[in-house]
């Protein structure tokens, strides 16, 4: 499930997809394989969820939760330490004229979902679906 949209309301396009999957892909790789030397990345496990791209592929936005969902500022804050050197390396296997400025978010979707499920599990919810 993607969350982006344009300004014209649609989603984004197949090219952006493709970039943004194929950057996750090589971020991915690059943190599993401990190819970014950095002890705080060292010491955590980090997912890279989405990356989503704007529509002129010049910018990647790159949402990460680390394992268990601690850390998550530390992480984040290292990553942007070495978006110079993630740049190069994305430049190497993305085929694009430039390659795109690198920004790391949290992915707060985990949260969301169990915020909703929380609610949906309380007891003014259930009282209300009981009642119809």
């Amino acid at each position: 499930m993607s969350r982006q949209k344009s300004q014209h309301g649609k989603g984004p396009s197949q090219r952006q997809l493709r970039v943004g999957e194929l950057i996750r892909h090589k971020l991915a790789e690059m943190l599993a394989r401990g190819e970014i030397y950095d002890d705080v990345l060292a010491s955590h496990v980090v997912t890279i969820t989405e990356v989503r791209m704007s529509p002129d592929l010049k910018l990647a936005t790159a949402y990460v939760m680390p394992l268990g969902g601690k850390d998550t500022k530390v992480v984040i804050d290292a990553l942007a330490r070495n978006s110079r050197f993630i740049r190069g390396e994305i430049a190497h296997a993305v085929d694009l004229r430039s390659a795109p400025e690198v920004r790391f978010r949290e992915d707060e979707t985990f949260e969301e979902v169990t915020r909703i499920d929380r609610l949906l599990h309380s007891d003014k919810v259930r009282r209300d679906v009981e009642k119809d």
